[in-house]
């Protein structure tokens, strides 16, 4: 890689998902994975509602945060065109194809998605089936709330909190916040 890749270690208690490896221009970095606070209530809405959808910021976490709480979940990222395009076209084959549900991350990108998932879990009534992301838009949550009232728990994920960093062995004071 030459010269000027830069490694980092942190130091802290290994766990099982220790580090992710990111990509700069400045080279390989490795960062450790936080527990987030949220992560117990995400786990307490999912045994309560049969959809549980995590809002917030883009490059927050959620992804990670939902990745880590239900590894053993169907994944299915509909940034990607192809998988956007199937949800789109055929929205019923495409949810039966994960008949346990899953993640579906990025459904802002396919909000008509969202009729079909209600008909499903009143079908199903399954806690926990769907784990929906999405990024902070007004019409996301509209279409959440007109369409799956009463059947998600709306979860709003910010970035990393000091708590959090300082859990994860990185302590910052508030300036450098």
């Amino acid at each position: 890689f030459g010269d000027d890749v830069k490694n980092i270690h942190l130091d802290r208690p290994k766990r099982p998902y220790d580090c992710t490896i990111l990509r700069f221009n400045l080279g390989i970095v490795h960062m450790p994975e936080f527990i987030r606070s949220m992560e117990h209530e995400l786990r307490s809405a999912a045994k309560e509602y049969p959809i549980v959808t995590i809002t917030g910021p883009r490059q927050a976490g959620k992804t990670t945060l939902v990745k880590n709480t239900f590894p053993d979940k169907a994944y299915i990222n509909l940034e990607a065109p192809d998988i956007r395009a199937a949800a789109e076209e055929d929205p019923r084959g495409f949810l039966n194809a994960i008949p346990d549900g899953g993640i579906l991350d990025e459904i802002q990108r396919v909000p008509s998605l969202l009729s079909y998932i209600q008909i499903r879990v009143d079908e199903q009534k399954t806690p926990g089936m769907f784990i929906l992301t999405g990024s902070h838009q007004l019409a996301l949550h509209e279409a959440i709330a007109q369409s799956l009232a009463g059947r998600t728990a709306i979860l709003n994920l910010l970035p990393l909190t000091l708590t959090e960093l300082a859990n994860g062995g990185i302590d910052l004071s508030l300036e450098d916040y």
